[in-house]
């Protein structure tokens, strides 16, 4: 089931969501964090193949307290927008709104964070400041990753980054492993974006090989699946 709903956050905000849940048995939950562009159809799709492996998803839209509805082209000028969106929302209104996304699916079980680009940051402040709400978290490309660098990791947390990423420069990700020797962090060839399949930046191999990863690590963390791949 595909829907279209709203959540209400700490604070009263109240925020569209997009909901799917799986047709086949459900194996676990999942609060997908979206990139600067917004609460697309891209990540719609996202969520749309977790629900197709058996996660229930909610994708909590978090430009909602600036504009609602904001959406935003995979183009400079798209960028451009998305960026001083991006700056215009508050961390920890971003916070209160992913909350308001894992209030609305734990009753039903254990929950899993999942970010892209700024959701990918927010998905690394979900395993230091929501610890106690998330199972585990999986960070894609989060850029700004080194501004919390020194915070407590208090979740199990995998990050994914490309090898040729202009946000990204590769002595960033240097500085987060050095900051955290025990996680479990991960370079593929291919730039910012390299996992969204609407843009010229998408790599397939790497995307494929970094779902690989990420499910293996919710297998293992989030409903108790084994799996060999680190």
């Amino acid at each position: 089931m595909k829907q279209d709903i709203f959540l209400r956050a700490s604070d009263g905000h109240e925020l569209a969501a997009y909901h799917v849940t799986p047709i086949s048995e459900q194996i676990g939950r999942l609060v997908v964090l979206h990139e600067f562009f917004g609460l697309n159809d891209h990540i719609r799709n996202v969520a749309n193949r977790f629900a197709a492996l058996g996660y229930e998803v909610i994708v909590p839209g978090l430009f909602d307290r600036v504009q609602r509805g904001a959406d935003f082209d995979y183009d400079p000028a798209g960028i451009e927008a998305g960026r001083a969106m991006r700056a215009a929302v508050n961390v920890e209104d971003s916070l209160r709104d992913m909350q308001a996304g894992i209030d609305f699916i734990a009753p039903r079980g254990k929950v899993g964070a999942i970010g892209y680009c700024w959701g990918g940051t927010l998905a690394f402040l979900a395993a230091t400041r929501l610890a106690d709400q998330v199972a585990c978290s999986v960070g894609y490309y989060g850029s700004q990753i080194v501004d919390f660098l020194g915070e407590e990791i208090r979740a199990p947390l995998l990050l994914n980054f490309g090898d040729n990423d202009l946000s990204i420069p590769l002595r960033d990700v240097v500085r987060i492993r050095e900051c955290y020797p025990q996680l479990p962090i991960h370079v593929y060839p291919g730039r910012h974006g390299f996992n969204c399949d609407i843009r010229a930046n998408y790599t397939p191999d790497s995307a494929q090989a970094a779902l690989s990863r990420t499910l293996a690590f919710f297998g293992r963390h989030l409903h108790g699946g084994n799996s060999k791949v680190a």
